[in-house]
């Protein structure tokens, strides 16, 4: 039996591109979205191509229904082994604003998600003793962003969280490893908020060695790399893929 993987935030974006780039290397992919009609489309998508995919409907947030759509995931493929924790939130609020209310939410779901997906299919790998977790963060979480307190605090937190899983599941065959994207184009948070970068688009590309903005498949080929049998040797890291942009 081939591996299974779920990815969160698959509807779109880099969520998207990463259940498609790894469906194209034979892994059966759980596409899960709180958006169910795109994750049909991206299982779509990857049926088209010869993969094996199913869109599953759940907020990372809540663990009854992450608990449901793992136990679809696994009656239709079997065991999951690998997971990409990729669903989050964004928001610009200066930091004196934020609400108790907007605070939370943001570590609801890009902290409390990202906990609550591994805890539920961890089982799966210590039973299989292999297991990759690829959990997605953001630059913002090396270098703080203004008017981003609450987001970058939780990705920050996220980067924590791989450091310490890394170390509590190596002995297990388990590896953790993080994936902070800087300047990534074409996803979700990009378009939506592509007014509020703080500077221009040519000055930000005089900021980045390769001169270019990323794309969605970038963070695909890192996490594909992540997941492979060859990678064992590589957990707790932080692989910025940011074209080479400087970030403390």
């Amino acid at each position: 039996m081939g591996k299974v993987a779920l990815v969160t935030g698959a509807a779109a974006g880099i969520g998207k591109a990463c259940a498609k780039r790894l469906a194209r290397d034979g892994i059966a992919v759980g596409v899960l979205d709180i958006n169910l009609e795109g994750c049909q489309e991206v299982v779509a998508e990857i049926e088209a191509e010869g993969g094996k995919g199913i869109a599953l409907q759940a907020s990372v947030a809540d663990r009854g229904q992450v608990t449901a759509a793992v136990a679809k995931l696994r009656e239709a493929f079997g065991p999951v082994t690998i997971v990409v924790n990729n669903a989050g939130i964004t928001g610009f609020v200066p930091f004196e604003e934020i609400t108790d209310e907007q605070w939370d939410r943001m570590l609801e779901i890009n902290l409390k998600g990202t906990f609550i997906v591994t805890q539920v299919v961890l089982p799966d790998m210590k039973a299989a003793q292999w297991g990759r977790i690829i959990n997605i963060s953001s630059s913002s979480a090396q270098t703080g962003a203004i008017n981003m307190a609450h987001y970058s605090s939780s990705k920050g937190a996220v980067v924590t969280l791989t450091r310490t899983l890394a170390q509590e599941l190596g002995p297990l065959g388990i590896t953790v490893n993080n994936i902070p994207p800087g300047s990534v184009m074409q996803t979700l948070m990009s378009e939506q908020n592509k007014e509020r970068f703080q500077i221009p688009h040519e000055v930000l590309l005089q900021t980045i060695p390769v001169r270019r903005t990323g794309i969605p498949n970038d963070i695909a080929n890192a996490c594909a790399w992540l997941a492979l049998e060859e990678t064992g040797y590589v957990t707790g890291q932080t692989i910025g893929v940011n074209g080479g942009r400087v970030v403390s």
